[in-house]
């Protein structure tokens, strides 16, 4: 297996968060994400701008040190554990106001969502 080569920063408190990071990991079969809550990042990554961004959405560094953020942090996940083609709907020009518009009401309604999709 190789080393993760994408830092996955996201809410540790936030149990809909943890969900979510562990159903990425459970379908990331080429271990691209090292997911870490921002709580707990080293830096480099982590830097004072990121964490106060981090506290708002989770946050993607690529590579190449770039950063995407909320949806489009979202959308870049599930591209790579193989949801391309959800990945390019949520990035086609025209959805991206609707993928960010999604993925605030999610974040602003966790337990909600986390009672709906994650159901024991």
């Amino acid at each position: 297996m190789t080393e993760p080569t994408h830092w996955l920063i996201w809410d540790g408190k936030c149990g809909f968060c943890r969900k979510s990071v562990e159903w990425v990991k459970l379908h990331d079969r080429e271990n691209l994400f090292r997911a870490v809550p921002f709580q707990d990042a080293p830096s480099p990554p982590m830097t004072p701008e990121l964490y106060e961004r981090a506290k708002k959405s989770v946050q993607v560094v690529l590579p190449d040190g770039r950063v995407l953020e909320a949806g489009e942090a979202s959308a870049y996940v599930l591209g790579r554990i193989g949801y391309r083609r959800l990945e390019r709907i949520m990035r086609f020009p025209l959805f991206r106001p609707i993928t960010e518009w999604g993925y605030r009401r999610v974040a602003n309604n966790r337990d909600v969502f986390a009672k709906i999709l994650f159901r024991k």
